[in-house]
């Protein structure tokens, strides 16, 4: 299986990247960046790109493939809608319109968040929404992933400061957490995991939950 990553320098894609080069059946994974991810692996290629509305520049190399992972994203804190849109909205769809045509048959995960609503009068959950629908609608495997608390594993650090903070912070609280609620707690490499399953066999439900993860 070959795979593409998008966003393996942020938590989620630390953790989805360390699965699938632990993968024994993913023989391939390319990771589409604008900055290295310092990993260092027989099985990784990273490709560069400045920017991520436009793939042109890379199309050669998105041929072949078998799943993509899209876990880029942002915080929406300080941010107007325009643009988060265009990092939650325009650069996801692009990616999903140009594999598509590459690898029609390619199953595409993109990393949501719980409480996605595409009806939403929250801003941030409104625009993924509308991401999630229209990835959907490209992909007959096309996946919404909806994480809820994410528990960094194995190394994986948030690009937001805060974040490495809250996690530090609560990280003693978690097992207790993920036994009470089990359904609103998973970790990155559970997620990593449940996309390479969701390459492999699919799920039953188009959007996935942290309860599916499992």
């Amino acid at each position: 299986m070959r795979v593409i990553v998008f966003g393996a320098t942020g938590m989620v894609g630390q953790g989805v990247l360390r699965e699938s080069l632990l993968a024994p059946d993913v023989t391939e994974v390319l990771v589409v960046t604008r900055t290295p991810t310092g990993v260092h692996h027989p099985k990784l290629t990273e490709v560069t790109l400045a920017d991520f509305s436009d793939l042109s520049p890379i199309e050669g190399e998105l041929s072949g493939y078998d799943a993509c992972f899209y876990c880029l994203g942002v915080s929406s804190l300080g941010m107007d809608e325009a643009s988060y849109t265009r990092i939650s909205h325009d650069y996801p769809v692009a990616a999903a319109r140009t594999l598509a045509t590459l690898n029609p048959k390619l199953t595409f995960v993109y990393v949501s968040g719980s409480g996605t609503d595409a009806n939403s009068r929250i801003m941030w959950a409104r625009v993924k929404g509308r991401t999630e629908n229209e990835i959907m609608g490209i992909f007959e495997n096309g996946y919404a992933f909806r994480p809820g608390f994410i528990q960094p594993t194995h190394g994986a650090r948030s690009k937001t400061g805060w974040y490495n903070t809250a996690y530090a912070l609560t990280a003693p609280l978690l097992p207790f957490f993920r036994r009470v609620a089990p359904a609103h707690v998973t970790t990155t490499d559970a997620i990593g995991r449940a996309m390479l399953r969701a390459a492999r066999t699919g799920f039953p439900r188009r959007v996935v939950t942290n309860a599916d993860m499992h």
